[in-house]
């Protein structure tokens, strides 16, 4: 289920320009083609948010495919990519927060908050 965008403020930190896509085609060292490609799809519904949106973007996503997986119990070996994504969007999601320090207590409360009240699966 996904969440709506927090007021957390953690729309300011990727500080960069273009949209959420062209912020994720920067991103040095680039992640393997496969998994570039995952993330390109999971971020498909954000992919013309601002590039300053990038920190939330990706945690949005990346709790949007970790709900999915676990209401699905798509957690075995067969979901590896999927589960390998959805940690490179919550450390992108860090890393684009990192441009503006002042944001990561803010993000990490964020992002612990919402993590934690996806429902496992039964």
């Amino acid at each position: 289920m996904p969440m709506p965008d927090s007021p957390s403020g953690t729309e300011l930190a990727a500080g960069d320009h273009g949209t959420v896509a062209d912020w994720l085609d920067r991103v040095s060292p680039p992640p393997p083609p496969a998994l570039r490609q995952r993330l390109h799809e999971l971020l498909a519904p954000h992919a013309q948010r601002p590039a300053r949106e990038a920190a939330s973007a990706c945690l949005q996503a990346g709790e949007t495919q970790l709900a999915s997986m676990l209401s699905s119990r798509a957690t075995d070996r067969g979901s590896a990519l999927d589960l390998l994504a959805v940690d490179a969007l919550v450390t992108y999601a860090f890393e684009a927060a990192a441009k503006t320090p002042e944001l990561l207590e803010r993000l990490a409360n964020d992002a612990m908050t919402r993590i934690a009240e996806i429902p496992e699966a039964s």
